[in-house]
């Protein structure tokens, strides 16, 4: 269930999208916006926090917030589903199963999935669109504890992320993405519709329950005008760390 934070912070976002509220004006004050979403001043603070998050308002004491974009940026302080990230920046996303087959996981599945060499894993290779264009393609290694689950889904399901926890109560709560850049191979360029060869930004990711337990770990790969990624960091947080390459 959507909770009402969430529910009003998407409404903030839709008047942000549309001109309601443009670049650079102020949102109403604190006090005003409560009054008229009928909820106390901490969860309005929750909505506007969320905001914060995606860069589209700004804060200073003493002032009412500040519009300062109008699309969203997909952070890495938060952990969001490809969908809910597309429309919360007023795209439309859809997602198709190219291919699925049951495995016994790698040595290197089962360390990213804390499993057993030879324990079962599900294979999946998904196509994501935006607004009609490929732009994401994904091959995705699920548990097997969650395959069952994964399979009953529709092949054009939107959101894994979301109908994994409708239909089976799986919350995935936190991520570790590593990004790169590859060549795009013959997969990835029939899918795509970019040559072979062509740069594509990875990002290899590994979700987990809110307990820990490893849901999936994925290869994603955009094509380099489909998606931009935002790291907001300070003196006090700093959400990306930078490694070798593998």
């Amino acid at each position: 269930m959507t909770r009402r934070h969430q529910q009003i912070a998407e409404e903030l976002r839709l008047a942000i999208a549309d001109g309601t509220y443009p670049v650079g004006s102020e949102l109403p004050s604190e006090s005003e916006l409560a009054l008229s979403h009928g909820v106390s001043r901490g969860t309005l603070r929750q909505a506007f926090g969320t905001l914060q998050s995606e860069g589209l308002i700004g804060s200073r004491q003493g002032a009412r917030r500040t519009v300062l974009s109008t699309t969203p940026s997909q952070s890495f302080a938060e952990l969001r589903s490809f969908a809910q990230w597309a429309r919360a920046g007023g795209r439309t996303p859809a997602g198709l199963v190219l291919g699925s087959r049951r495995a016994k996981a790698t040595e290197a599945e089962a360390a990213q999935l804390h499993l057993t060499p030879g324990d079962a894993v599900l294979h999946v290779l998904r196509v994501r669109t935006l607004d009609g264009e490929p732009a994401l393609l994904e091959r995705t290694v699920y548990a097997g504890w969650v395959a069952a689950a994964v399979e009953r889904l529709p092949d054009d399901c939107e959101s894994v992320t979301q109908s994994l926890y409708d239909e089976a109560g799986v919350v995935m709560s936190h991520g570790e993405h590593h990004l790169d850049a590859v060549a795009a191979g013959t997969t990835d360029a029939r899918e795509l519709a970019v040559r072979r060869g062509a740069p594509l930004l990875r990002v290899r990711r590994t979700t987990t329950t809110p307990d820990g337990r490893p849901v999936e770990t994925s290869d994603d790969r955009y094509k380099p005008d489909s998606v931009v990624f935002t790291v907001r960091n300070s003196v006090q947080a700093n959400p990306l760390v930078r490694t070798a390459p593998d």
